[in-house]
Formats: C-alpha cells, sequence, structure tokens
C-alpha cells in the first residue's frame, strides 16, 4: 500500500505545517503538491529482533502494514514530505552510536546503543500511534520502559524534566543542510521533553524496534522515544541525548510556532489545532473516519498524571 498525501491528510494540514517549515519559497522549491504526489518505495525490514510480547500493552486493532509505517511518515531531518524519510533515510549510519544521559544524574554516562540494547528485557509493545495532523496508526515496537534507562543514571532529587536531542549531522540529516529548506526551518537539533513523573511511566518506551526488526532509519534508528499518549512529535527520533534537567526544556516544534504546538501536547479532541479540528482522525489503511479519543485511548492509564490542570491552557 503506498501512500499519498491526499490519502489520508487534507492539504490545508500538511501544508500549514509545510510552510512552518519552508516557507513559500521552499514550497516551489521541491515541487508542491506535485512533489507530494511521489510514492516513496517500499521499505525493507533490517535485522530480526526477538522481543517478548508483553500482553498488558497490547491493542486489539490490526496493526498498520509496514510498508505504510515505514514510507508515511514525518522526519524532518530528512525533508517535508511524508516519502522524504524512506527516500533518504540511507544517509543516516545507525552504527555506532553513543547516547549520553546526564545533568541532574547521580550517575552520568554515555551508553553504547549495543550497551542499551542489553540494559533490559526487550518487549514487543502493541500501541496506537496519533499524530497531530489528524491521521492515525497502530505499530508493534520493540523495547522497554525509558524508567529503566533513568534509573541507571539516578535522577537527582532536583530533577523535574527530561529533556531528549537527536542528532545533529548534516551529512545524515540532509534536512538539516542550512540551504536546504531556505527560510522557516526548524531550530536543529531537534529537541523534545517531558516531565519526569511521564518519562517514568510505564507506557513511555525506549524502543529500539518495529514490527519484529530493528528501527528503520527513517523510523528513527537506532533509538527513539515512544509516548502513545501524546502526539507524535513528542516521541524523538534518533536520540544521542537525554538530559534531566530542572526546567522545562524549550522543545523543537513549540520554539517554532508556540501558539500551536504546546509542551504537554497530550491527544485531545477537546482541544483543536488553530488551523485544524482535532476531535477525529484517519487512521491508515481505512477510508472512513474515527473519533479521537481522549489521551489516545489511555486515559485510564495516564489521565492521574495531569490532576487538577487545565488541559485547554496547559496543550
Amino acid at each position: 500500500m503506498r501512500l499519498r498525501y491526499s490519502d489520508v491528510t487534507p492539504s490545508t494540514l500538511y501544508l500549514s505545517r509545510r510552510e512552518l517549515m519552508a516557507g513559500a519559497l521552499a514550497l516551489a522549491a521541491v515541487g508542491g503538491d506535485a512533489a507530494s504526489t511521489t510514492a516513496a518505495a517500499p521499505a525493507p525490514a533490517g535485522a530480526a529482533l526477538p522481543a517478548t510480547p508483553n500482553p498488558a500493552y497490547r491493542v486489539d486493532d490490526a496493526p498498520t502494514k509496514f510498508e505504510a509505517a515505514s514510507t508515511y511518515n514525518n522526519f524532518y531531518e530528512f525533508g517535508v514530505n511524508k516519502e522524504d524519510p524512506s527516500r533518504l533515510g540511507h544517509t543516516l549510519k545507525p552504527r555506532p552510536w553513543h547516547v549520553q544521559v546526564d545533568g541532574l544524574v547521580a550517575r552520568p554516562k554515555t551508553f553504547d546503543v549495543e550497551e542499551i540494547l542489553k540494559l533490559a528485557p526487550l518487549e514487543e509493545r502493541i500501541y496506537l500511534l496519533r499524530c497531530v495532523e489528524a491521521w492515525s496508526m497502530v505499530i508493534p515496537w520493540i523495547g522497554y520502559p525509558l524508567s529503566a534507562l533513568l534509573k541507571q543514571a539516578q535522577p537527582r532529587p532536583g530533577a523535574k524534566y527530561v529533556e531528549f536531542t537527536t542528532l545533529k549531522d548534516p551529512e545524515q540529516f540532509p534536512a538539516q543542510k542550512p540551504t536546504f529548506f531556505g527560510l522557516g526551518s526548524l531550530d536543529w537539533p531537534y529537541t523534545e521533553g517531558l516531565r519526569l513523573d511521564e518519562a517514568m511511566h510505564p507506557l513511555t518506551l525506549l524502543t529500539v524496534g518495529m514490527y519484529g526488526h530493528v528501527l528503520p532509519n527513517q523510523n528513527g534508528a537506532p533509538l527513539r522515544v515512544v509516548i502513545p499518549w501524546k502526539y507524535g512529535f513528542k516521541s524523538a527520533k534518533s536520540l544521542v541525548r537525554i538530559r534531566l534537567t530542572d526546567t522545562e526544556p524549550k522543545t523543537a516544534w513549540n520554539k517554532a510556532a508556540p501558539q500551536e504546538y504546546g509542551f504537554y501536547s497530550n491527544v485531545n479532541p477537546n482541544v483543536d489545532h488553530p488551523r485544524w479540528s482535532q476531535g477525529t482522525e484517519r487512521r491508515i489503511g481505512e477510508f472512513r473516519r474515527r473519533k479521537t479519543l481522549m489521551f489516545n485511548g489511555y486515559a485510564d492509564q495516564v489521565a492521574s498524571l495531569y490532576t487538577g490542570m487545565d488541559l485547554k491552557k496547559n496543550y
């Protein structure tokens, strides 16, 4: 199944996010709508990655086809079009790879990715994924709770937040080159953040694989986080640093458009994006739209994290 933007996302939605990245000149440079209709090549699966299915973290919905999940995605380090990550993903070199865990921790350390793979038993969890652009997928991820890694570092009492940083290397991520987009590019490196209690929640997954294999480059190899109750852009990819801090981290999309992308970015059908509704979504592989659920269907597990908070103000 090869997807075009128009198969899933209305043009008013995906163009508005592209404009934030590229501006009118860059849209012309990539061919506007004509470029967005180019089908991405099928993505081969990587090396097999054994993991034990965890029935406690499994939705009943059928998983999205691997071809769709690996060719229709946002990874702006590769470009603004959905097919760019799979088309250009070969430029990323996921080995060797190291991740620095530091900040307000008692035991800062730089981990080799092979060490991270062995730090805790790998689980397969089937999660819902909801994009802020009002489309969704069902993906079998492989990883283990991020809390296992954070406990190794021993957070200090003053730690309140966790900042995630993606690799900055224009040779591996062509869209990071200063002249690639022209005006309006994100402020690299890509950064995201969570409150410490969100990061320590059992649902927050340090992710190293999907569909029984290692992560494809275009899906965030060699490791990323997955936070299923938040919009997809919160789940930072290709991580090189995890820093604990006492102040709220500045995040990439919030810096680019603070009126549109808040720090929390919990899936909330009652809080629309300024330019489109979040009340419904289009599941990849389905024709009809479906209602979006509060916290993407994970309210029973995570609603208590936000007791007493105004979720319209803290969007």
